[in-house]
């Protein structure tokens, strides 16, 4: 039985940036407390002869044929840009 502390969940929110009043810090102990309980169960479970799977149902994914199209021309793409130079974006500088 893990046992999760008011003062554990009111550190990981405060890493988190999160502001948990009195009455969330103890129904979110209490809920994880019970998640944490859970996964121990889980773990007493025998599994060596159950083969692994990613999907319970069968899963084949839709695709359409890939068929080049024109693109848009370069004047119309930047035409709404706030600033372009030449045939490209002017976007601010990110590193510093």
């Amino acid at each position: 039985m893990s046992i999760i502390s008011k003062e554990t969940v009111q550190y990981v929110a405060h890493l988190s940036r999160i502001e948990l009043k009195e009455k969330e810090l103890e129904v979110l102990s209490v809920q994880l407390e019970a998640i944490l309980d859970f996964i121990d169960q889980l773990k007493e479970i025998d599994i060596a002869n159950i083969p692994p799977t990613s999907h319970i149902l069968p899963v084949n994914n839709v695709l359409r044929e890939d068929s080049p199209k024109p693109s848009l021309p370069t004047e119309k793409v930047l035409a709404n840009s706030p600033e372009k130079e030449g045939n490209s974006f002017v976007v601010p500088k990110v590193i510093e």
